[in-house]
């Protein structure tokens, strides 16, 4: 991800230790760990009938549910807005999320440690669910990690660029990264035949983007 060319021109902030990566560590595991017993109950290795199913229906996003739709407990049409970042569709898409993670996560971890890295993932999660609900016009549920992902790339960028304006820097890197990532959500929503929930990743980044250069612009 982008960096400034003189070090000098952020204020200091802890480097990111162990400890404080345990975080990071944690919310990796947890998303896995959900992701392998879905996926053994698929292969029959745990023997629950319609476990992802069901764990779909009350985890997942379901714009339905903003609508008429009845839910299976009270509280689902808000506590969606959330779990549906946990769960994930398949190992495929639970490996290349958590590589991302990690990456990103890491990089935002050297600018805000603990409670920040905590603001920023889980207000994109929460951003990117709004824009879901708000944008898509499909029944289909939504789950996955990438709004927040592109949550924390936001909050790279915004940084970046902030740190360029200051410094009286060329802006067009940032430019160049940011329409990057538009052509790769243009490549997957085609590769996937338009089943590429493109408004979570969109909500996901401005959410990132937007606590990131307010709420800790100076760390």
């Amino acid at each position: 991800m982008l960096t400034p060319k003189d070090p000098s021109s952020t204020s200091t902030a802890p480097s990111r230790t162990p400890k404080q990566l345990t975080v990071l560590i944690a919310l990796i595991g947890l998303c896995s760990l959900i992701e392998i017993v879905l996926t053994l109950s698929d292969w029959q290795v745990i023997d629950i009938v319609r476990l992802r199913q069901t764990v779909y229906e009350y985890g997942g996003f379901w714009p339905g549910l903003l609508d008429n739709w009845r839910p299976n407990y009270a509280a689902q049409p808000a506590t969606m807005f959330l779990t549906y970042g946990f769960l994930h569709g398949g190992l495929g898409h639970l490996i290349v999320n958590m590589i991302t993670l990690y990456s990103l996560g890491s990089a935002v971890m050297d600018r805000v440690v603990g409670r920040g890295f905590v603001v920023i993932y889980g207000g994109s999660v929460l951003g990117g669910a709004i824009a879901y609900a708000l944008l898509a016009q499909t029944p289909q549920p939504m789950v996955g990690a990438s709004g927040a992902l592109f949550g924390l790339a936001g909050a790279l960028l915004g940084w970046n660029y902030l740190d360029r304006v200051d410094l009286r820097e060329d802006i067009w890197p940032v430019v160049r990264m940011a329409g990057l990532l538009i052509a790769i959500n243009v490549v997957m929503w085609w590769a996937l035949n338009g089943h590429l929930a493109w408004q979570t990743h969109l909500g996901g980044f401005l959410s990132g983007a937007l606590i990131a250069i307010t709420v800790y612009r100076k760390t």
